[in-house]
């Protein structure tokens, strides 16, 4: 089993949700630390430790931003970080898994799976050995404990329920 070193300058965490019912919000948070443990040779080997830090969440609009880190979502002051514990793994293709684990997000945590693709490994012309992980889910943020809303007419809500979160990861071999 190898040990894969996330490269935060090419890692990112994403993320859409519905507003007001009609269209989708994107963001991203691009601070994503941690470790990969993985042997290329066994797709099932593949485990996980990330972080994510909240203060880093980006959608374009720095009022947007700053509401998302308020006590209303995220509540940065209290709770800084998002993160992923993996629990264990199955292949599902050639290069592809579900990853199974503990996502917690504003002091709560719940089980996720995570569809997972690999590339790599590949050597770069700096002479570093990585990997790219890619995976998706879909959460409810109100599991969570992130309930803010307001309600609009026809029984709609300003903010969808359901996050379709990405995160995108590049991680270094570590020195053997």
């Amino acid at each position: 089993m190898s040990t894969w070193i996330i490269d935060p300058d090419h890692s990112v965490g994403a993320f859409s949700i519905r507003h007001m019912m009609i269209a989708f919000v994107h963001g991203q948070l691009n601070s994503v630390s941690g470790t990969i443990f993985f042997s290329p040779a066994d797709m099932t080997s593949l485990s996980a430790k990330l972080e994510i830090h909240v203060s880093s969440i980006h959608t374009g609009i720095k009022k947007r931003d700053e509401h998302l880190k308020s006590q209303d979502f995220f509540h940065a002051d209290k709770y800084p970080d998002i993160s992923f514990r993996s629990t264990r793994t199955e292949r599902t293709g050639f290069n592809a898994c579900k990853v199974h684990g503990n996502l917690t997000i504003h002091g709560v945590t719940h089980p996720v799976a995570l569809e997972v693709t690999v590339s790599g490994p590949v050597k770069s012309p700096f002479g570093e050995t990585s990997i790219g992980i890619s995976g998706t889910t879909v959460v409810n943020r109100e599991d969570f404990g992130i309930t803010w809303n307001e309600p609009m007419e026809h029984n709609g809500l300003m903010v969808g329920k359901e996050v379709a979160v990405r995160v995108n990861i590049e991680a270094d071999l570590a020195e053997q």
